[in-house]
Parts: C-alpha cells; sequence; structure tokens
C-alpha cells in the first residue's frame, strides 16, 4: 500500500463513518501513524439518504471526501480498499490491494441490510443504506412513473404508483412522509395526463407501532402525521416474500407493487476473520468489553455498528445510530493513548441525546432526555441538529439552501434520472 514504516504505534481503522472518523479525528495529532481503509473515498451523512432517495438532495450535499477531512494531518493516510480478510494471529488486514500490518485495529465497518435470510425479498426489493443505492431508488420512482404513463393496463398502472415501505423506524416513516408529499405537490405539476390520485403508498411495520425506540406519543404523533398525508399504516403485519410483483404477508393482506423497499432491519458489516461464533452476538455484531476491545484481544477495536456493547439499559447492545458511534469513537481516541501509555483505560458510558424523527413539511417528533415535543418546532429542531453534524461548510450551506427553495416552492429540483436503473 506504499504506507512507509515509522517508529510509531500504526493504527489501522476500517471504516469511515461516524465512529472510523470520530476516531481518527481524535487519533491523527498525535504521534501515531493513522491508516484509514474504506471502499469510498468519501464519508456519508446516512440520516439525509431518504432526501436523495426522493429528490430532495443531490448525493454530494451529504457526502464528503475522507481526506479533506484529515487532510491537516501529516501522520494520516487513506486507502481506497476493500477489506476483505482480518487475520488477528498475524495482525494482518487483507484487502483487495494488498496486505497491510498493524499494531492496532479498530473495526468501524458499520452496518448493512438485513434480510433475515430471505432470499426473495433480497432480490427484487430496494434498499437505501448507500449513496448508490438511494440514486437506484429515486431513479426506479421516476421510472414507475414514466411506465405508468406509457401502459393501458390499469393494474400494471396501479403497481408501477403503489409503494410499499417495509418498517416503520425513522427511515421508513421519513420516506415515506417525502413520498406523501411528492404525491401532493409534484406529480400533478409533472404528469397531468396521469391520475396520481391514485398513487399509494404503504408503511408495513411488524409490530403494535411504528417508531419503536421512541415514546409512545412521538409514535402515535407520527402516525397521524402519515395518516393525514395520506399513507396507509399498517401494524402487526410481517412481509414473507415478494417476487417483484406481489407482496405477501402472514395475514391475508397483500400489495401488488413494483416498488418494494426494504427498511426493516440492519446488521453488523463485519468482516472474515472476525466472524467466529464466540466473537459474534446477535444482529451480526462483534461483542465488545465496557473498552470497545473484541472479546479475546487487547490490541483489536469495534466501535459503531458493528460493535455490541451490552448493559443492564441496552441488553441486546447501544442503538445503532450516529451518536452511539460518534461517542465511541471519540472516547476510543482517548482509551488508545491510554493503552499504549500503559494507563488504565476509562469506561465508554453512552449519553443519549434523543431521537427524532421528520415526517415531512413542519411535521416532526423529537424526544429528548426531559423534554418530548411534536410538530412545527420539532422540525425546526430536526432541521438544525441535522445541518449542524453534516460535515463541511459548503454542504451545511447547500443543504440549507435546498431546504428553503423546497419549502417556500414546494418543490425538489433533484429529480432526475442521471442513471437508469434496471433489475437484473
Amino acid at each position: 500500500m506504499n504506507i512507509k514504516k515509522t517508529s510509531f504505534p500504526r493504527i489501522v481503522i476500517v471504516g469511515g463513518g461516524f465512529a472510523g472518523v470520530a476516531l481518527a479525528k481524535k487519533l491523527s495529532k498525535q504521534d501515531l501513524q493513522v491508516v484509514l481503509l474504506d471502499k469510498n473515498n468519501y464519508h456519508t451523512f446516512q440520516p439525509l439518504l431518504y432526501q436523495v432517495s426522493t429528490g430532495g438532495l443531490e448525493p454530494d450535499s451529504i457526502a464528503y471526501p475522507i481526506r479533506k477531512i484529515l487532510k491537516d494531518f501529516p501522520n494520516f493516510h487513506f486507502r481506497l480498499a476493500d477489506v476483505e480478510e482480518i487475520d488477528p494471529i498475524k495482525n494482518k488486514v487483507i484487502t483487495n490491494i494488498g496486505k497491510l500490518k498493524f499494531d492496532y485495529l479498530v473495526v468501524a465497518s458499520g452496518s448493512e441490510t438485513n434480510y433475515f435470510g430471505n432470499t426473495n425479498i433480497e432480490k427484487y426489493s430496494m434498499a437505501m443504506k448507500t449513496i448508490p443505492q438511494s440514486l437506484n431508488l429515486r431513479s426506479l420512482i421516476l421510472e414507475n412513473f414514466e411506465d405508468a404513463l406509457l401502459t393501458s393496463d390499469l393494474n400494471e398502472r396501479n403497481a408501477l404508483m403503489n409503494f410499499v415501505i417495509v418498517g416503520g423506524g425513522p427511515t421508513g416513516v421519513e420516506l415515506a412522509g417525502a413520498l406523501a408529499e411528492i404525491k401532493k405537490g409534484i406529480l400533478p405539476k409533472d404528469y397531468p395526463d396521469l391520475d396520481t390520485r391514485l398513487a399509494q403508498i404503504h408503511v408495513v411495520q411488524s409490530g403494535d407501532n411504528i417508531l419503536k425506540g421512541m415514546s409512545a406519543k412521538a409514535s402515535q404523533k407520527a402516525e397521524d402525521f402519515l395518516e393525514k398525508l395520506g399513507v396507509n399504516v399498517w401494524k402487526n403485519v410481517r412481509v414473507v416474500n415478494y417476487d417483484g410483483k406481489t407482496v405477501t404477508t402472514n395475514t391475508d393482506i397483500t400489495f401488488e407493487t413494483a416498488t418494494l423497499i426494504w427498511a426493516a432491519g440492519v446488521k453488523g458489516a463485519n468482516i472474515k476473520g472476525l466472524d467466529a461464533e464466540k466473537f459474534i452476538t446477535r444482529g451480526n455484531r462483534l461483542l465488545v468489553n465496557e473498552f470497545n476491545q473484541v472479546r479475546e484481544f487487547n490490541h483489536i477495536f469495534a466501535i459503531g455498528d458493528v460493535a455490541c456493547m451490552t448493559s443492564e439499559e441496552y441488553p441486546n447492545g447501544l442503538p445503532m445510530m450516529a451518536q452511539p458511534a460518534i461517542q465511541q469513537g471519540d472516547q476510543l481516541g482517548d482509551n488508545m493513548l491510554r493503552l499504549i501509555e500503559e494507563r488504565p483505560m476509562k469506561p465508554f458510558v453512552y449519553t443519549d441525546k434523543g431521537t427524532m424523527a421528520t415526517i415531512g413539511r413542519n411535521k416532526a417528533v423529537v424526544d429528548l432526555k426531559r423534554f418530548k415535543f411534536q410538530g412545527v418546532f420539532a422540525w425546526y429542531v430536526w432541521m438544525f441538529v441535522h445541518l449542524f453534524f453534516l460535515i463541511g461548510f459548503r454542504n451545511r450551506m447547500v443543504v440549507f439552501v435546498n431546504w428553503v427553495y423546497n419549502y417556500v416552492r414546494f418543490d425538489r429540483e433533484a429529480r432526475l434520472i442521471i442513471r437508469p436503473f434496471k433489475r437484473r
């Protein structure tokens, strides 16, 4: 990889998500050699992927070059690489561009879509975990309406204009709200010769409420917001199969749709070499102790979505969200310095800063530790928080201007089919 050897300890970080970037920023100012490996050369702000999928934002406004984030640190190295295997005995990572030795390894590979073993759903549904997947979904949504104009088969036309979102978490709820606003304010203008009132948006949730991790009031209010927007919310219904045309469930309810969007779960994006049963727990996550050390290793760590740190409050591990990842990356930076200097490390304690979700224009729900509120004020809080955590001044300005423009004009300028999506 053309990374010179130095007298400094080499720390290899796998993954440039929230956790990996937070750790790299913390360590890169120290007398250490920090190497970050990722299969993309950019960091993705995943909470806004749904806005790329629905034409509200262009992808470059929620992505930021990793090299630019850490450009001022002389001991930092980035390599565009897909990590294929970890050899914890020889202290090597094996990638598609070569092998690299490490003194300390941090796995921050994040998460990936969990289809729970359903191969048909994996084959025919649409995921939304990456920017390419979001662009595929954007193209497919727009192509569906173009195809609906061309068919004289009423059932086919309805299927092209029906959207089934599986999963009532923040991703599913926010995507449903955005699609509902497109149906209301944009489709009638873009397709005046198509009866877009026939378009249907369904959210299918296997449990008895949406936004399960939030308060009962937030869940109910979000459901009310969705229903006012014309979204059909199906609770206690589990999708069991999809053949590209028909969605079947564990009840007698079926849906005819050309677009099934899978937002029903994620699992740890684990790497070969640390995938033995003794390292892995529920959700394909790596078991770590209170210092984020992977079980049985003192020099291998895991942070973010791929790490499972259990406690009395979180028996199944910390939530797979941005805040735990950022906090773990930040503290691990301090702990690794303590470890190298042979000082005792500090156990990680998660500070829950709240949860929020937006359901469209002037509609959001926010659960903080002491306060819970919904509606317009919650919507402003949601926007401020997301702008604050975006990386890069330009990205913040571009997103802010787009939001203001979309709000004033009730429009989404990025509804472009840049690269047509075709199912294999």
